[in-house]
């Protein structure tokens, strides 16, 4: 294996782990912009209730 097939591969793999890393990154960034969205609801929930409300929501994408 030449110097130029090791350094594409490092990087691949380098890459692999930021990505599996940072995955859950904009999932929990969906739950606190709905958590903050639910709180100015007419019957506001407990920040634990829309928590699960909304995770059930993102996660069934309804």
């Amino acid at each position: 294996m030449n110097l130029k097939n090791l350094l594409i591969i490092i990087f691949i793999i380098i890459g692999l782990i930021v990505v599996l890393n940072f995955r859950d990154h904009n999932f929990k960034r969906a739950i606190d912009a709905c958590v903050a969205g639910s709180q100015k609801l007419e019957k506001p929930m407990t920040i634990d209730e829309a928590k699960k409300f909304c995770e059930k929501k993102i996660m069934n994408k309804d």
